[in-house]
């Protein structure tokens, strides 16, 4: 039922507080994946591991201020980039920008991020559905942009087991939830082989959150 109502218009309001706004990064997208070129030559991805000892599908890394990582002591942003000691790299000006942007465009103006969580995707890698709760101000909200190959989001509610909705998402689609969807359960299922012209047989996830 939420693909129907995703053929019939490229914006679409999943929850109170909650939007996709297709293709809202589509003019962008070469000047953020030569950002992520860059972020990755200078913090390069890797899979981290969870506190319970198991090794993310996804690759990461990050941009801004601070950065997610995730290891035996646990869930938590860092100013320093654990593998090499020195600052995540600068966020781009594109980035920045379009997260304003998207956020100001589904009723969040004013948003500033500070860090930014690159994620990349290959083919059955997966994001278990989870709550973003490691940012000191969740009155901020998050906005995802996918690039590459499309993925099938998952869309749950306010506790884990609640009933996940399926939505598809292409490149240049952007989320953003915040307010009464902030806390809301998401993750991405396990990604179907394919090739995109700008990413090959990967998809890129940029995740803007308030995180300082």
């Amino acid at each position: 039922m939420i693909a129907d109502l995703f053929a019939e218009s490229r914006t679409l309001t999943l929850d109170p507080g909650a939007m996709l706004l297709g293709g809202f990064a589509l003019g962008v997208a070469p000047a953020l994946l030569e950002g992520v070129a860059a972020i990755a030559a200078a913090a390069p991805f890797r899979q981290m591991a969870t506190p319970g000892g198991r090794r993310m599908s996804v690759a990461m890394t990050n941009c801004g201020a601070a950065g997610w990582v995730t290891d035996a002591a646990g869930y938590r942003y860092a100013t320093a980039d654990p593998l090499s000691g020195r600052p995540w790299p600068a966020m781009p000006p594109a980035f920045r920008d379009l997260a304003r942007r998207a956020a100001t465009a589904a009723g969040f103006a004013g948003f500033d991020p500070d860090a930014c969580l690159v994620n990349l995707y290959r083919p059955g890698a997966r994001m278990a559905p989870h709550q973003d709760i490691d940012e000191r101000d969740m009155g901020e909200p998050i906005v995802s942009v996918s690039l590459g190959l499309s993925a099938t989001f998952l869309w749950g509610g306010a506790a884990r087991g609640d009933p996940k909705r399926r939505l598809r998402i292409d490149h240049g689609d952007v989320l953003v939830w915040g307010g009464p969807a902030r806390r809301t359960f998401h993750g991405i299922a396990p990604l179907a082989a394919g090739t995109q012209p700008d990413t090959g047989e990967t998809r890129i996830n940029l995740t803007f959150r308030r995180a300082l």
